[in-house]
């Protein structure tokens, strides 16, 4: 997933810390607090419409970018290794799941678009490494695609949380099938050295020859 990106630099990034593991960059949860998040108007909303869109498993992440009226303008999924808790390879992988979906807003001065990251894996829905390398990557993604960094969001076996935000909800959880699911064989997405789950996606976006035009779905 790294590959075509330069190495990163001896120094962290925007303030972000190393593990103590030494695995990768990753964001306390102050730092993340600290970092002017936008809150999310009714995040129920979007989390059951992601995990209705890609019915996440464990090890599972779904980008989304989010309008201004906080329509889900465009989303993908991709499974990666839970144990590489490296904020430098996830931004990477973010980053290319972007670039597939959505045109980058780096024209603009202000970003006007919000990109938010839905997480599903096992265990507690306390704050790991893990966690903290994907707040880094997701923050790192948005400064290079020119978008807003959203809302860092999981879904473990006990529900889904927003971190920084102390809400959250017990439905959704990680083992729950999506509404499209109920009664039938659940839908799993690819590895993400294979086929990706696309939900609506930037098809429908045209390259005028300045800036990019919207769908309609994104405003």
């Amino acid at each position: 997933m790294t590959s075509g990106f330069a190495p990163p630099p001896a120094a962290p990034f925007g303030g972000a810390t190393a593990s103590p593991s030494g695995s990768g960059r990753i964001l306390e949860p102050a730092e993340w607090a600290a970092a002017g998040i936008p809150l999310l108007r009714n995040p129920r909303e979007v989390v059951t419409g992601l995990h209705s869109r890609h019915d996440p498993a464990p090890s599972t992440a779904v980008v989304a970018v989010l309008g201004t009226d906080e329509r889900i303008g465009a989303s993908a999924s991709f499974t990666h290794p839970s144990a590489a808790a490296d904020g430098w390879v996830l931004r990477n992988a973010l980053l290319a799941q972007l670039r597939r979906i959505v045109p980058h807003d780096l024209r603009r001065r202000v970003p006007v678009r919000t990109a938010v990251l839905l997480y599903c894996r096992d265990g507690d829905p306390g704050w790991t490494e893990e966690d903290g390398a994907w707040m880094w990557g997701l923050r790192d993604a948005c400064t290079l695609h020119g978008l807003r960094c959203g809302s860092y969001i999981t879904l473990t076996g006990g529900g889904w949380q927003v971190f920084g935000e102390g809400r959250g909800g017990r439905r959704p959880h990680a083992a729950s099938p999506s509404e499209e699911n109920r009664g039938g064989p659940a839908h799993r997405n690819g590895a993400s050295d294979g086929p990706q789950h696309i939900a609506d996606t930037a098809a429908e976006w045209a390259h005028p020859g300045v800036g990019w035009a919207r769908p309609s779905a994104v405003r």
